[in-house]
């Protein structure tokens, strides 16, 4: 899985909160960076961004000629069913995996948020309503 992340200038003093954003459907982990300008404002307000990419990706990866199924549109859940379950376990990686990796690797605060739009939107309600307090 990939992400993109952004560290303002001041985690070198103090290590700053994680926002966690989660793109929308056929999106990846740049589109957000991108498009919105977002940098300057958590560089402004000492905030790091962390964004990963909606679905696993490669050759080996379940896909299909939908726009909504595969590639593109993990919606932020763990897959049930074959061919997907195998790779699609977003939920996991999201609340589980991803953080422990940001957190050990980057001088980041235990502060954490996460927001997203569209499909986005849906797993980081999910993730907000199965993880209360967290």
């Amino acid at each position: 899985m990939t992400f993109s992340l952004f560290l303002p200038p001041s985690a070198t003093d103090t290590p700053p909160p994680v926002l966690y954003w989660l793109s929308g459907l056929t999106c990846n982990d740049e589109n957000f960076t991108t498009k919105s300008g977002a940098q300057r404002v958590a560089a402004e307000l000492g905030i790091a961004l962390v964004m990963p990419d909606t679905s696993p990706r490669g050759e080996h990866v379940a896909d299909d000629s939908a726009y909504d199924l595969g590639k593109g549109a993990g919606f932020y859940l763990n897959a049930t069913q074959a061919p997907w379950s195998a790779h699609f376990r977003m939920y996991d990686y999201l609340c589980n995996e991803l953080p422990q990796l940001i957190a050990s690797e980057f001088n980041v605060s235990e502060r954490c948020a996460i927001s997203g739009h569209s499909m986005g939107g849906h797993g980081a309600l999910i993730m907000a309503l199965k993880n209360p307090g967290r």
